[in-house]
């Protein structure tokens, strides 16, 4: 298995500095980087590309909720398993809405993490057990609402085109944007349909009778 680059995004250097250490002991994984502010994790992430990144919610400048659309923008490989102290549904939906793929509470940071990370690592959704078990009646609600994002408006008109075959040159002549942001969006879309090319994609259309 290749080794897994991981940025630490936490406000708290301290819990920073325990939370590497911990890390360090993992067989297969490394600590690329960290940051306590969310504006400069963003900036970082061009330069460590990491795999995957531990964030907190409570972050300056840029709060965690919104780096984590603004990463999976444009870094939808990314994995982000949100670790935090905030136990509320409010949060949680908050932030598995905007893409993260876990939420690990941070008192569960001696006896869980491990099992959070290889669960993101492997593709899977992570919520600490104390969450999922105290939310149990509002689970299969919560886990519906963020396992179908919706695309936005320039996603629509992307996914319409690209149903018409049109090429990512094409579709960026037509609404005016460049090829790497129509590349982006492409990308977005299959993240949150959780398709896996250009002939999904369009199959998805001709389904959806979206073109």
């Amino acid at each position: 298995m290749n080794t897994l680059r991981v940025l630490v995004a936490d406000d708290h250097a301290l819990f920073r500095q325990g939370l590497k250490k911990i890390l360090e002991e993992m067989a297969d994984v490394e600590v690329v980087g960290e940051s306590g502010d969310g504006l400069e994790l963003i900036a970082l992430i061009d330069t460590l590309k990491p795999d995957m990144i531990l964030l907190d919610i409570s972050m300056p400048n840029v709060r965690g909720i919104e780096a984590i659309a603004k990463i999976k923008a444009n870094h939808p490989e990314v994995k982000i398993l949100i670790v935090t102290m905030h136990n509320d549904k409010e949060c949680l939906c908050q932030a598995m809405t905007a893409g993260a793929d876990g939420y690990f509470l941070k008192q569960e940071v001696g006896t869980e993490l491990f099992s959070a990370i290889q669960m993101v690592r492997d593709g899977n959704v992570y919520v600490s057990p104390p969450l999922s078990n105290k939310f149990a009646e509002d689970w299969e609600r919560i886990r519906e609402g963020f396992r179908k994002p919706l695309l936005t408006s320039r996603e629509k008109e992307v996914l319409s085109l690209i149903g018409q075959g049109k090429t990512n040159k094409a579709i960026g002549d037509l609404l005016f944007i460049s090829v790497h942001t129509v590349e982006r969006h492409r990308a977005n879309i299959l993240r949150k349909l959780n398709l896996h090319g250009t002939a999904d994609l369009i199959k998805y259309v001709i389904e959806k009778r979206y073109a």
